[in-house]
C-alpha cells in the first residue's frame, strides 16, 4: 500500500508540474496578445461544426477552447513538435547535443518532489503526505537543483556549434551565478526567520497569518521583493532574459535545437515559473492556509481546499511574471550585472544582517 500511495503521489506531482507547465505556457501566448492589444491564438477548432450528429454536443465546448488558444496552445504546438525534424549541428556529438535539454529541465521538474502542494490528511486509515520527498532540508535542495540547471544551459550553448549558442550559454550562465548569490541569502534570511528548513515547517508556522511580512517581521516584505526579482532573473525570463534575446542571439543556447529538444528546454522554463510562484506562496503567503479561516487537520477534503488555494495563488504570481515580462523592456547586459552584484548583493546582505541582529 505504501508503495501505491508513492506512486500515486510521483503521478500527481509530475501531472502537477506538466500542468502548471502548460498553463503558463497558454497564459504567455493569449496574456501577451492581450497586452499587446492583439487576438492570439484563436484558430483551431473556433470554427469546427461536426457533421456527425454524435459529435453535436461537444461542439461548442471545442469552439470556445479554440476562441480561448487552448487547442493551439495546448494541442497543436505539443503535435507540432512532435513532427518536426530534429537535427544535430554538424561536428558536435549527437549524445552530448541531447543532454543538454534533460539536464536543464530535470532539475526543474526534480525540485517540485519535496514542495508541499496540501496539508497531510487521513484516507482509508492511511496518513498521506501530500509531498512526494519530506526533507529536513528541502530549501537546500531547492537551491542546489536550481545551481544544476547551469549546467544544461552551458552544454546546449557548447553542443550547439553556433557562436550565438555560445554567447547565450555564457550570459545565462554568469547571470544564474550572479543572482544566486542574492537568493541564496535571502533563502538564509528565511531560514533565521522561520528557524527551520522543513517546507512544511515553514508553511504550517504562517497558519495565524500572511506569512514573513512587516506585520510579522519588518524584513519580510524586503525578503520577498529581492526573492521575486532575483527569482524572475533565475528562470532567464524578460526584463532579463539576456541568455536568449532574439534581436542579438536569435534565440541564444537552444538557437540549434527543434522539435521535442526545444520544445523540453521551453516547457522547463514555464514549469520554473510556476515552481517560483509555488515557493513564493509558501514562503511569504500563507501556503494553503487561508486568512483567518482555519481548516479542520487531517481531512481529506480540507486537504483539496487548501490545494486551491495554494493553486490559485501559484497561478496570481504566474500571470504577474508574465505580465511583467511584456510590460517592461529588456535590460542591457551591463544593467543586468550592475543590478545583481551592486545592487541585490548588498541589500540582502543587509538584510540577513538586520534580520539576525533582530533575532539575537
Amino acid at each position: 500500500m505504501e508503495l501505491l500511495i508513492l506512486a500515486v503521489k510521483a503521478f500527481i506531482v509530475l501531472h502537477v508540474a506538466l500542468g502548471l507547465g502548460a498553463v503558463c505556457t497558454w497564459i504567455e501566448r493569449k496574456g501577451s496578445a492581450l497586452i499587446q492589444d492583439r487576438v492570439g491564438a484563436n484558430r483551431a477548432g473556433a470554427y469546427w461544426y461536426p457533421s456527425n450528429p454524435l459529435l453535436w454536443p461537444i461542439a461548442p465546448f471545442i469552439r470556445i477552447a479554440g476562441m480561448l488558444g487552448i487547442i493551439n496552445t495546448l494541442l497543436n504546438d505539443a503535435v507540432k513538435a512532435l513532427l518536426k525534424e530534429d537535427f544535430v549541428p554538424e561536428g558536435t556529438s549527437v549524445f552530448m547535443h541531447a543532454l543538454g535539454p534533460f539536464m536543464a529541465a530535470l532539475p526543474v521538474f526534480l525540485a517540485y518532489a519535496v514542495v508541499p502542494l496540501a496539508p497531510d490528511f487521513t484516507i482509508f486509515g492511511y496518513h498521506v503526505q501530500a509531498q512526494l520527498v519530506r526533507i529536513d532540508t528541502g530549501l537546500l535542495f531547492i537551491l542546489a537543483m536550481g545551481s544544476l540547471a547551469v549546467y544544461g544551459v552551458v552544454f546546449a550553448g557548447w553542443t550547439g556549434n553556433n557562436k550565438f549558442s555560445l554567447l547565450g550559454a555564457l550570459r545565462a550562465s554568469a547571470q544564474m551565478i550572479s543572482y544566486e548569490l542574492a537568493m541564496g541569502i535571502v533563502f538564509v534570511t528565511l531560514i533565521i526567520g522561520y528557524g527551520t528548513l522543513d517546507l512544511y515547517a515553514i508553511v504550517e508556522s504562517q497558519q495565524d497569518g500572511w506569512g514573513i511580512n512587516p506585520l510579522v517581521h519588518p524584513t519580510g516584505w524586503l525578503s520577498f521583493i529581492i526573492l521575486f526579482i532575483v527569482g524572475m532573473a533565475e528562470t532567464k525570463r524578460g526584463p532579463f532574459d539576456m541568455p536568449e534575446s532574439e534581436s542579438e542571439l536569435v534565440a541564444g543556447y537552444f538557437t540549434e535545437y527543434s522539435g521535442m529538444k526545444f520544445l523540453l528546454f521551453w516547457l522547463g522554463e514555464f514549469a520554473e515559473i510556476a515552481l517560483f510562484a509555488l515557493i513564493i506562496s509558501l514562503f511569504f503567503f500563507g501556503g494553503w492556509h487561508i486568512p483567518f479561516v482555519e481548516l479542520p487537520e487531517g481531512m481529506w477534503w480540507a486537504a483539496l481546499v487548501g490545494h486551491g488555494v495554494l493553486m490559485a495563488k501559484v497561478l496570481f504570481f504566474c500571470v504577474l511574471q508574465i505580465v511583467i515580462r511584456w510590460s517592461l523592456p529588456r535590460f542591457r547586459y551591463d544593467q543586468l550585472m550592475s543590478l545583481g552584484w551592486k545592487g541585490l548583493l548588498p541589500l540582502s546582505l543587509l538584510n540577513v544582517m538586520v534580520t539576525a541582529a533582530i533575532h539575537i
